[in-house]
């Protein structure tokens, strides 16, 4: 389980201290991005076709919680930070946060102990629900989970009530077909919380997002037990009779998630631009990777301080780093290395010299 600082939500009812939570809150959004991106791209495209499916769902999801939360800072009357080297995390790491909870994040490329050790732990909520998989692939105050973060947040808005909101509308985004949707009052702040919690950690009571989506703990669940979890009416479903005790009325015994490791491409860990060499084919995909990635940082960095329909750029920009980052992929290091390359997600705003001509 993925802990931040309980410092991180002390005195939240002061509007500067709400505004830096949720800046805070932003920068973890982004943060897990770059990771799920990483294991995404490096599946070779045709295969293993359900398991991206389901981290590019996440991965959709993570980018309007970043959004929304954007938008609730804009609604308070403060300005989003996002073109800013600071506001990239070094992989390895921790997330940002001041996370105590000792995980190091990696840009790796896909495995199932990727899943279970990392995406998992980053997206747990405080008490998750236990199912049978059916199958089965072999003193100070206390920290918070994200979710708990999320309700410090929720409370403290509750607690200013309207009177707080008292940003410029015009600066709120609107995408509605991924789910981002403006900010401007208390009822609107609080269902955005609702809505990243539930997408994130699902509920106390049902893994369920919604009625037709699983929180992101439970996606990732599915991967790495490598079935669908599904509703069942069996107290015990049968093969899980060994099983540790569950928690009633769902199982990972649906369809299966097949995982085919050669589907995988052989791509570097925790890649710099710095580790190829300059001039080589790497190097240059590096580095334009890197440009465009922080291209995008601009654009939503636009978007969220008062030009909203830049949006629709940095949206197309997320498909230009897939078509630069698969590329990549393909690419060996060295002559006769089995292991390709991979970007960095670094903060570069300038080309070398040698390629911006």
């Amino acid at each position: 389980m993925l802990l931040l600082k309980s410092s991180l939500a002390q005195d939240l009812t002061d509007p500067a201290a709400l505004r830096t939570a949720l800046q805070q809150a932003i920068e973890l959004e982004h943060s897990t991005i770059p990771p799920y991106l990483y294991a995404l791209y490096s599946l070779i495209q045709g295969k293993n076709d359900a398991i991206a499916a389901l981290i590019q769902s996440v991965v959709i999801e993570e980018m309007t919680h970043m959004a929304l939360a954007c938008n609730i800072l804009n609604a308070i009357g403060g300005a989003p930070v996002i073109d800013s080297p600071d506001f990239i995390p070094q992989y390895p790491g921790p997330l940002p946060g001041t996370v105590e909870s000792q995980l190091t994040v990696p840009l790796a490329p896909f495995s199932l102990d990727l899943v279970k050790n990392v995406f998992m732990v980053i997206e747990e909520p405080e008490d998750p629900l236990n199912y049978p998989v059916v199958g089965l692939r072999a003193a100070a105050a206390p920290p918070l989970t994200i979710g708990q973060f999320y309700e410090k947040i929720r409370e403290a808005l509750i607690a200013n009530g309207e009177g707080i909101f008292t940003g410029d509308t015009s600066r709120q985004v609107s995408a509605t077909y991924m789910g981002i949707t403006p900010v401007t009052n208390l009822a609107q702040a609080v269902a955005a919380i609702d809505l990243i919690v539930e997408q994130g950690e699902g509920t106390t009571t049902s893994p369920q997002a919604s009625p037709t989506e699983l929180a992101h703990y439970y996606r990732f669940a599915e991967i790495y037990h490598g079935r669908q979890l599904v509703p069942t009416t069996a107290a015990v479903p049968v093969g899980a009779e060994d099983a540790e005790p569950f928690d009633d009325g769902y199982s990972y015994s649906g369809p299966a998630i097949a995982f085919d490791p050669a589907g995988v491409y052989p791509v570097v860990t925790n890649p710099k631009a710095a580790q190829y060499a300059p001039g080589t084919l790497a190097r240059n995909d590096c580095d334009t990777f890197n440009y465009s990635y922080t291209g995008l940082l601009q654009a939503l960095h636009q978007t969220f301080n008062g030009t909203p329909a830049a949006i629709q750029g940095a949206i197309g920009a997320m498909f230009t780093l897939k078509t630069q980052a698969i590329g990549m992929m393909q690419v060996v290091i060295k002559p006769g290395s089995p292991t390709t390359a991979g970007p960095s997600f670094e903060y570069q705003p300038t080309l070398p010299a040698d390629q911006s001509a």
